[in-house]
């Protein structure tokens, strides 16, 4: 009986509590729906039909609306904001809402706005929970730093991040104001300043986020979804407790050496003021006073730290000033630019590339097969010598290596993806092979007799894919037997670090063909621009023009060094002596040969003699060790070129 009776009442128990947990549902609109869990109120964010949530117009709209209900709910002693998307809680706002905007004042208004809504959620009595899974960007941060308490799911999509600098703005809504008392002036302010990401652990190390919660592996469901179920869970347990007590609001009060150097930038003038002049030194000698972003986000938190009451109209003025410039108007564009070839406007292809090849085991082609790793079935580098292959899984596993020590991946990551690497010294494993992609020497001669012994060792439908950055593909492609499956792919060295990828086609090249190459190119993360075949392309026709009047300079007597300030003064990233060491002097020399026979005097600009001879003399760039830039760790080589 007594046994019966511990039963029924242990079984009463857990019936009371599922009827605790039962969802309430509330408040439904088109981007957010509400919920009583337990005596928590769950806003759930989502867009319809799109991979993000932005915040744009309507969303923000819905989601004031939904969080006033759940506030004045008295059901709801605590609340919880969540997104609908496992890979992603807020991307930021939408840039096309900021891009339409014609003045400071409708921007300041915009923006404006923004911090108000902020602000009620921070003034909000109830305690409100963040729980953060997948990108958490700009204004998604923004509200993520307006809640009380902030949980984040510790998995690779995770990411933490202000990037508001790179569009030549600011974070609009409270981020300049609420950042840096919450993990310091020195912590703060770099993340704003480059826009640099931080994933859960980090955030958790800078005080960005109270609680870390490890993601599940495979289940009845999944892992993502597993995971994203079990943070809500522990998001609505985590907002219980703190409006019972049983759990305290964390303290954001520093002690120690750690709470002086906390405190002191933030609440000492002196220090301040000199943190901010510090940073200003450096920003406008990475900048060169090109980019006016970084100065106004210093300005804001100035401004803030030394009177709050004042910090969040400096913000909203600061940001609609910035909104209003060529600078920032210029790097929206280019977003829109970069996110376009994102896409594959040529569409899904019929057949998707699984396995792919790639000839010639040197510093291009281990690059491209390192960022083909874990994107494919299976990925092939061949090259004619064991000696050769194993210079190439060196430099494979350097890029791994690295990542490592940087914490990008695990050591065990790493090694499963050297593990799938499969290298051969003939074409014995290229029977199913969807694409090769060729990275021999640039000589046309040696690539036409490659076209055709790949072509007599791989299917039908397999592409051939040419990484050359001059020579035309037409005239590579008249080597192959499957002419509508050729096509030109020129990846930019180092391959693992250089975003974009121009892909060339012929007047041959099938529709389908573009459309797999395209779709290779995303998969490896690049950003890809589709060129018909021409002199040099899109990329070396313009670069080579550069190179050649670099040297023309030099040949007029402007020093290395000077034409390298220049250079960057005016805005490129390395200097035009430098560029030539990086590229290659011998590769600049056969471009610049090229383009001379192609086009003539058009594009003559100084004496190719000199090139030739530098290239005669060993004089090839950094990869030969002489250059005549100044580069560290090489020895430099300066011709009085201006006599010659």
């Amino acid at each position: 009986m007594l046994h019966g009776f511990r039963s029924f009442k242990s079984s009463a128990n857990h019936v009371r509590h599922l009827r605790n947990r039962i969802c309430t549902r509330g408040l439904t609109n088109e981007h957010c729906e509400t919920s009583i869990q337990n005596g928590v109120g769950v806003l759930k964010f989502d867009t319809p039909g799109s991979k993000v949530n932005v915040l744009n117009e309507q969303f923000s709209k819905d989601c004031q609306e939904a969080f006033l209900a759940l506030r004045d709910d008295p059901a709801a002693s605590s609340i919880v904001m969540i997104s609908g998307k496992p890979d992603c809680f807020i991307a930021g706002a939408d840039i096309k809402m900021l891009a339409a905007c014609q003045s400071k004042e409708e921007t300041m208004a915009l923006v404006q706005g923004g911090q108000a809504m902020m602000q009620q959620m921070e003034d909000c009595k109830k305690p409100l929970v963040a729980a953060i899974s997948g990108s958490c960007m700009g204004g998604g941060l923004e509200v993520a730093l307006a809640c009380h308490y902030r949980i984040a799911l510790d998995q690779k999509k995770t990411s933490l991040a202000l990037p508001e600098v790179m569009l030549g703005l600011l974070p609009g809504s409270g981020g300049t104001q609420r950042l840096p008392p919450l993990i310091g002036l020195t912590n703060a302010l770099p993340m704003m300043l480059t826009g640099a990401g931080k994933d859960a652990k980090k955030a958790k190390k800078l005080g960005l986020v109270d609680l870390v919660v490890k993601s599940l592996g495979p289940g009845v469901k999944e892992p993502s979804i597993l995971s994203h179920e079990y943070l809500e869970k522990v998001a609505v347990d985590v907002a219980r407790q703190l409006a019972d007590g049983t759990l305290k609001k964390p303290s954001r009060t520093k002690s120690g050496m750690k709470g002086m150097a906390h405190n002191l930038p933030l609440y000492n003038s002196r220090v301040r003021n000199y943190v901010c002049k510090e940073a200003e030194k450096q920003v406008l000698k990475k900048t060169h006073g090109l980019y006016p972003a970084p100065i106004k986000i210093i300005d804001s938190v100035k401004a803030g730290l030394a009177d709050p009451k004042t910090g969040y109209a400096r913000e909203a003025g600061n940001f609609g000033d910035l909104a209003m410039t060529d600078e920032s108007k210029a790097l929206i564009n280019i977003y829109f630019g970069k996110t376009q070839c994102e896409k594959n406007s040529y569409g899904k292809p019929e057949r998707m590339p699984q396995n792919v090849a790639v000839l010639g085991a040197g510093l291009m082609g281990a690059g491209v097969a390192t960022v083909s790793m874990d994107k494919f079935k299976k990925v092939i580098l061949k090259d004619v010598s064991d000696t050769a292959l194993s210079k190439g899984e060196d430099m494979v596993r350097d890029v791994f290596n690295k990542k490592v020590k940087r914490k990008k991946m695990t050591q065990f990551d790493a090694d499963k993806a050297m593990s799938s690497l499969i290298t051969e010294t003939d074409y014995s494993a290229f029977k199913d092979v969807d694409i090769v992609i060729e990275a021999v020497f640039e000589d046309i001669n040696l690539k036409h007799r490659i076209i055709k012994e790949v072509e007599a060792n791989t299917p039908d439908h397999c592409i051939f894919a040419s990484n050359t950055s001059a020579l035309p593909i037409t005239e590579l492609a008249k080597a192959s037997k499957r002419p509508e499956n050729f096509i030109g792919m020129h990846y930019f060295s180092p391959v693992p670090a250089m975003p974009l990828l121009e892909i060339i086609t012929t007047e041959a090249t099938s529709k389908e063909t573009t459309a797999a190459a395209v779709e290779v190119g995303l998969r490896q993360k690049k950003t890809v621009i589709v060129v018909k075949d021409g002199p040099g392309f899109y990329t070396t026709r313009v670069i080579g023009a550069l190179m050649g009047e670099a040297f023309a300079c030099i040949q007029e007597g402007t020093s290395p060094s000077d034409l390298d300030k220049f250079f960057v003064k005016f805005g490129w990233p390395v200097g035009g002596a430098t560029l030539v060491d990086e590229v290659g002097i011998d590769v600049a020399y056969k471009v610049t040969k090229y383009f001379l026979e192609v086009f003539g005097e058009r594009i003559a600009a100084g004496d190719p003699k000199v090139i030739e001879e530098l290239v005669e003399s060993g004089c090839l760039g950094r990869k030969s060790g002489k250059v005549y830039s100044f580069t560290v760790n090489h020895t430099r080589v300066a011709p009085d070129l201006s006599t010659q």
